[in-house]
């Protein structure tokens, strides 16, 4: 069990971070188009911005997991973490099982949206905009299996429940 909970866990971490490396590769691309068009060394490319914008939203998507399992994302445990023992770790655990709870009882919204985007056409790029809105059901999707992962070892015994313990990070 633990070693299936470490090898899904290294998976999607892997799979995340190649996904976010794409996004910020495609942010980059698209803001030198955009500089080079501004200074008049390339005509003006119009779906550059539009492209920026939504690459970003792919680069939360999986970004945001990648922060709630390395300790990136803002978190206010000086209160928390000052309470005896087994109190931490239990406010831990609560704190990851909300946070699957909460993505998980989300995300038929998120679907509902990305359906809503399949009627609507990007101006500039004109694609369907349900490619779009899939990353919200993507960030959703990923937080959601981040914090069910940390569940599931903390109770299992392999972590802690602390970002900073990851050796894999």
């Amino acid at each position: 069990m633990q070693r299936l909970i470490k090898t899904l866990s290294l998976g999607l971490t892997w799979v995340a971070r190649i996904a976010t490396g794409l996004a910020f590769l495609v942010i980059i691309i698209a803001v030198v188009i955009q500089l080079l068009g501004r200074s008049g060394v390339i005509d003006s490319v119009i779906w550059s911005e539009e492209l920026t914008r939504f690459a970003l939203l792919w680069l939360v998507a999986f970004g945001a997991g990648l922060g709630l399992r390395s300790g990136a994302l803002v978190n206010v445990d000086i209160f928390c973490e000052a309470l005896p023992e087994p109190w931490p770790w239990r406010l831990r655990l609560f704190s990851a099982a909300l946070t699957a709870v909460f993505a998980f009882s989300l995300l038929p919204s998120a679907a509902f949206f990305m359906r809503i985007g399949a009627r609507q056409t990007a101006p500039a790029l004109g694609i369907h905009m349900n490619w779009i809105h899939a990353s919200a059901l993507v960030t959703l999707a990923v937080l959601g299996t981040v914090a069910t992962l940390r569940v599931i070892g903390m109770l299992a015994g392999t972590e802690k429940g602390r970002p900073d313990n990851l050796e894999d990070i």
